[in-house]
């Protein structure tokens, strides 16, 4: 197992969460609420801080602007011990921001402005970073208009050439056309594609799991871990097929859950676990993320993620013949 930093690249995002509401205000109404939270967030950022709680260490490569919220951005992810040598300042974008509001019984309403994650690019990670990762997060794919996928691609070979292994994880922006052809040389790369399940529907307009990993297996996906929400992750490789149980936890907000599940993929992808061990392990991560408001407040630690999986062991779910 290599002490090298996990490489987290993508989206990061200054997150500003409000406590879970009953409702919203009506026009003109005052709802008084409990503390906002506002901390790093972006999927980057969120797998890196989900890696630093379970003791692996992690850089972050994204752009952020030269203002407060960059600042606290930078700021938080080394203080919790995040290389963060090869983020970006942009001095004419500002930092992409997002107001999550919560409430209870619904799901999550965003407002998001984009700045400087629009202007991240391949050119932006530096050699000498993408050289030392053994290990490479890719991070909100589709949603970087700068990140282009030829360039992408021949870094990604590059590294691969060395041995790194790829983690690929995307966001499809409502009315993205032929997402799956924007990742054609893209999915051969990567070792384990990580979408959830709205996801796999919009790039390959199948609803069913097993039916988006069969699309997604024939573009080149070597491994195929569809995110499923409190129904678990249904995974597809070579010689496998099975679904993991959710984790039973009590929910307070689920953001996050899909980056804390990449982070527990990966302590499993270091230490060369096979595939059902990684995915019960990362889907008890993914569901620590819901426990605790923000992206990442609620993620386990190793030693808290290995005994709940003692107190509560998930068996995987073959699947029927097709």
């Amino acid at each position: 197992m290599s002490d090298a930093p996990v490489l987290c690249l993508g989206v990061v995002v200054a997150d500003i969460f409000v406590p879970p509401l009953e409702r919203l205000p009506a026009a003109g109404e005052l709802v008084a609420t409990g503390e906002f939270l506002v901390q790093p967030g972006g999927c980057a950022a969120n797998v890196a801080l989900g890696l630093a709680a379970l003791g692996v260490p992690a850089s972050v490569s994204g752009r952020v602007g030269e203002d407060t919220f960059g600042d606290l951005l930078v700021g938080d992810l080394f203080k919790r011990g995040i290389d963060t040598s090869a983020m970006v300042r942009s001095a004419e974008l500002h930092t992409s921001t997002t107001v999550i509001l919560p409430v209870t019984g619904e799901d999550r309403r965003y407002v998001h402005t984009f700045g400087a994650n629009a202007a991240f690019s391949t050119d932006d990670v530096p050699d000498d970073v993408l050289a030392g990762a053994d290990i490479i997060y890719v991070g909100g794919y589709l949603m970087l208009p700068a990140l282009k996928q030829a360039p992408l691609v021949a870094a990604l070979k590059r590294a691969r050439a060395r041995g790194a292994t790829i983690v690929l994880d995307v966001a499809v922006p409502a009315g993205t056309e032929s997402p799956l052809s924007a990742l054609e040389s893209l999915l051969p790369l990567a070792d384990y594609f990580v979408p959830n399940v709205d996801e796999a529907r919009a790039m390959t307009g199948e609803r069913d799991p097993r039916r988006q990993a069969d699309r997604l297996m024939a573009s080149g996906a070597q491994r195929v871990l569809i995110k499923l929400g409190e129904h678990g992750t249904y995974v597809r490789s070579a010689g496998r097929e099975f679904e993991m149980p959710a984790a039973p936890v009590k929910a307070v907000e689920p953001s996050g859950a899909g980056d804390a599940f990449a982070a527990g993929l990966i302590v499993g992808i270091r230490e060369r676990w096979d595939i059902e061990r990684m995915v019960r392990f990362a889907n008890v991560t993914g569901a620590s993320a819901c426990t605790a408001l923000g992206s990442w407040n609620g993620v386990f630690s190793r030693a808290q993620t290995e005994a709940f999986l003692d107190a509560n062991p998930l068996a995987p779910r073959a699947m029927a013949a097709a």
